[in-house]
């Protein structure tokens, strides 16, 4: 059985949470949480708060043993873009995309 966490909306880019979810992708849970724990960037404390609600989905089902799940399958898709205008020189204008991901985390027994 698959057990999935879904964020919706997280304000980082797709581009950037793609590299922390490279990471984690086939990994047993225990590890994943470890490796997020220690991974320098953004991506990973949000991607690792996802990973603990899938835990948690997985947790309430009777007969689940914990250190046998595994990170099936992880993807980071990209969600809308806030478009925010920014002053240049000589009147000019720049547009600023402030862009938002989709992470979804799932877990299977092995």
């Amino acid at each position: 059985m698959e057990w999935e966490a879904i964020l919706r909306y997280a304000h980082i880019s797709p581009r950037k949470a793609r590299l922390v979810a490279d990471l984690v992708r086939g990994m047993p849970a225990g590890a994943a949480m470890g490796m997020l724990s220690f991974t320098p960037k953004k991506a990973a404390g949000i991607i690792k708060k996802v990973l603990q609600s899938a835990l948690a989905n997985a947790s309430q089902s009777s007969g689940v043993d914990e250190d046998k799940l595994f990170v099936s399958r992880i993807t980071v898709d990209e969600g809308p873009t806030a478009k925010r205008w920014s002053p240049r020189a000589m009147g000019r204008a720049t547009r600023i995309r402030k862009r938002t991901s989709h992470i979804c985390v799932a877990l299977e027994e092995k």
